[in-house]
């Protein structure tokens, strides 16, 4: 049976106000979740979960305090908020804290989720059909001459619905399904194995790509890894594949993160203003994306979304924020709170792009002639306060422009802040990502090998 998340939100206000709380909000998510794996053709694995939880905020002046459970009787929603409360009183102070205005919050239309289209209406969470595309995905990769097994094909469907309400008068909800595919591919044995994957996740079915492209693509990236070689230490130009140049600008967006700024923990604390990307460039933000996974209407404190730009021209020209980051700056909120069930809101960039350049990826490496081409990074060392980078990673030598041996074991070491000025873009970046981030290519990094 459905439950009617409104409700149950306005009885954990009613709660919450009876404990003695000042304000609170409250958040119900209804989910549905349906995985499987197979792997040697047989179905190893199959899960499905359903729930409903239930999240709530309490505040007593600039105290606040959060619980969650997935209990919904009366009695224990009554005791959740007395415990929230009691919390409460205890909890440090932040002047920060607190929830939006009521002229702030998002009202009518702008609660409306249908023109994002976030729910696929006409797939339903069948097992034998996800069995069946996961069976054809690791067919695909073990059908390429070289591939010796799977390590696992999995193919997963998921529904959720989630309201959100508060004291100050908003209340609003919506709902998202996603699909999911996904092969890792092994090619090779003991230690001269090596392993790829590739996969692919979709607000709806019909957007996936095919399980077939999915495998066969897992394959080929397995077997472009082996014998890979280390090249000599040195400085070199590197492209950041489009697989994993979205890594590049989610360091730019965290240090773009209002709660950084406001800790002093941020490489760009006192840049704004000023060129952190090329001229050219932007970084755009759109919420309102139809069918992709982190469009919404609302923030999770209620604020009505909207597009914006955090780099426009180059230039930094706004801060990741919600209210309490916006308080402690002094400067209005952009709609990106995010919040988990039990804990509180912080700040989340959604949807970005970064504006494609006129080149394809293979223009740049023959540009280059002599360098690296990154498709897979492992661990890292930012620092936060000067956006010194260095990271683990593996890809394929270019030599005379074009692709000469497969590379791993190496760390590519710069500085972000001077990487991100000097990027250039080519113009592959897969549209329906919530990170629309094509190839870049950076100059002049340290590459450590041998």
């Amino acid at each position: 049976m459905a439950h009617d998340l409104s409700a149950l939100t306005d009885a954990l206000l009613s709660a919450a106000t009876r404990a003695g709380a000042d304000a609170a909000d409250a958040l119900a998510i209804a989910g549905t979740s349906v995985g499987v794996d197979v792997r040697a053709g047989t179905l190893e694995q199959a899960e499905r979960s359903e729930a409903v939880e239930i999240g709530l905020r309490v505040l007593l002046g600039t105290r606040a305090a959060t619980v969650s459970g997935s209990d919904l009787r009366p009695e224990t929603m009554d005791a959740m908020a007395e415990r929230a409360v009691a919390m409460a009183r205890v909890a440090p102070e932040d002047p920060h804290v607190g929830l939006a205005d009521p002229s702030q919050v998002a009202t009518g239309e702008a609660t409306d989720a249908t023109a994002l289209d976030l729910w696929d209406a006409g797939v339903a969470a069948e097992p034998t059909a996800l069995e069946d595309e996961a069976r054809r995905a690791e067919a695909a990769a073990r059908a390429v001459p070289g591939i010796t097994r799977i390590d696992s094909a999995s193919a997963g469907f998921s529904q959720t619905r989630m309201h959100l309400a508060a004291t100050n008068g908003f209340s609003g909800g919506y709902a998202r399904t996603m699909r999911s595919l996904s092969c890792v591919a092994i090619a090779g044995e003991g230690t001269g194995m090596e392993r790829d994957y590739d996969g692919d996740a979709r607000s709806h079915a019909a957007d996936l790509r095919t399980p077939e492209d999915i495998g066969r693509t897992a394959a080929e990236r397995t077997l472009a890894r082996m014998a890979p070689r280390r090249p000599k230490t040195g400085a070199y130009p590197v492209i950041f594949d489009e697989r994993i140049a979205a890594s590049l600008i989610g360091h730019l967006l965290s240090a773009a993160s209002g709660r950084a700024v406001g800790r002093g923990a941020s490489w760009l604390r006192g840049r704004m203003g000023e060129e952190v990307l090329p001229r050219g460039l932007s970084l755009h933000e759109d919420p309102h994306r139809p069918r992709t996974l982190a469009s919404r209407p609302f923030d999770a404190e209620g604020l009505p979304t909207r597009p914006r730009d955090i780099v426009s021209d180059g230039v930094l020209s706004g801060w990741t924020l919600d209210l309490a980051a916006a308080r402690q700056l002094d400067l209005a909120p952009t709609a990106n709170a995010s919040r988990g069930l039990s804990s509180g809101p912080s700040p989340q960039a959604w949807n970005v792009a970064l504006t494609q350049g006129s080149r394809t990826r293979e223009h740049l490496m023959a540009e280059i002639g002599t360098g690296l081409l990154v498709t897979s990074m492992i661990g890292a060392t930012i620092n936060p306060n000067t956006g010194d980078y260095s990271r683990g990673a593996a890809g394929m030598w270019i030599e005379n422009g074009e692709p000469a041996y497969p590379v791993s074991g190496v760390t590519i070491a710069g500085s972000l802040p001077e990487m991100l000025r000097s990027i250039v873009p080519a113009n592959d970046a897969r549209p329906w990502l919530t990170r629309v981030v094509p190839s870049l290519l950076v100059e002049g990094l340290t590459l450590a090998g041998d």
